[in-house]
């Protein structure tokens, strides 16, 4: 009797989605730590390195840089904390962060953009890149962003979806540290957004395994961030998007 009760026990199958709350915990955890590596030289420790100059060119911080670094920092601890409040069934707690979080987001859109523009007036951006093409790449990171973070509030009782959409937001915005990971930024937008691109894999993946299929929210969230990168560099190059830029450091600075 006890064999047969063992047997019975060995065969049940895994409910879907046990594995959740450590996938994206998980991840959570992994994209954080890019982000710091990503940025430990010209921020997080940039004490310790010394007067390292960034990626635009830059050997000082304005008070702008400082405000972005911290609303985006904000971002990365609160994605954590969001994920660790669901895998310890605190909804509730959950769902009155996600407010603050809606404010926040809506902080970094408007502060990212302003900052992508500032760096575009001074003339600056990564080496051998035209700092006005260039500023297609950011502007379209917040859109990405924007777009995903607002599909995901406003889904926000269908949990399956909203999660995936919040961790499409933060894959969005994920290259601008993929970039300054050693050797990566020679490799130009492909590279640097081909790794970010990374974190998108895994979780269609996960899918896969876990449900044996994959969310649409990834089929086409994922397919519209992928598409968006090779739009935003032939746009980058048109007289259209030239036009739209110059009105835009015309009005921003």
């Amino acid at each position: 009797m006890a064999t047969v009760a063992a047997q019975h026990t060995r065969r049940q199958p895994v409910a879907t989605g046990a594995y959740d709350r450590m996938f994206y915990g998980g991840m959570a955890v992994v994209m954080a730590l890019t982000v710091f590596v990503g940025f430990a030289p010209t921020y997080y420790l940039r004490v310790y390195f010394g007067r390292v100059v960034t990626v635009t060119g830059a050997t000082s911080l304005s008070p702008l840089a400082h405000l972005h670094g911290a609303l985006f920092t904000s971002w990365v601890l609160l994605f954590i904390v969001q994920t660790a409040l669901v895998a310890n069934h605190r909804v509730a707690v959950h769902r009155r962060l996600g407010i603050a979080g809606a404010v926040l987001a809506t902080a970094m859109i408007v502060v990212g953009v302003i900052t992508a523009i500032k760096v575009a007036a001074r003339g600056a951006g990564p080496p051998g890149a035209d700092p006005l093409a260039f500023l297609a790449i950011p502007v379209g990171d917040m859109v990405m962003f924007s777009t995903f973070v607002g599909t995901a509030l406003w889904l926000r009782r269908k949990k399956e979806a909203h999660k995936r959409l919040m961790l499409l937001a933060y894959i969005s915005i994920i290259a601008a540290a993929a970039a300054r990971l050693p050797g990566v930024l020679p490799l130009g937008p492909l590279g640097f957004y081909g790794l970010a691109f990374v974190f998108l894999l895994v979780a269609i993946i996960y899918d896969l395994l876990s449900r044996r299929r994959v969310h649409p929210a990834y089929i086409w969230g994922g397919a519209l961030l992928v598409a968006s990168v090779p739009l935003r560099l032939m746009a980058s190059g048109t007289e259209t998007w030239r036009a739209m830029a110059e009105f835009l450091v015309r009005k921003v600075s």
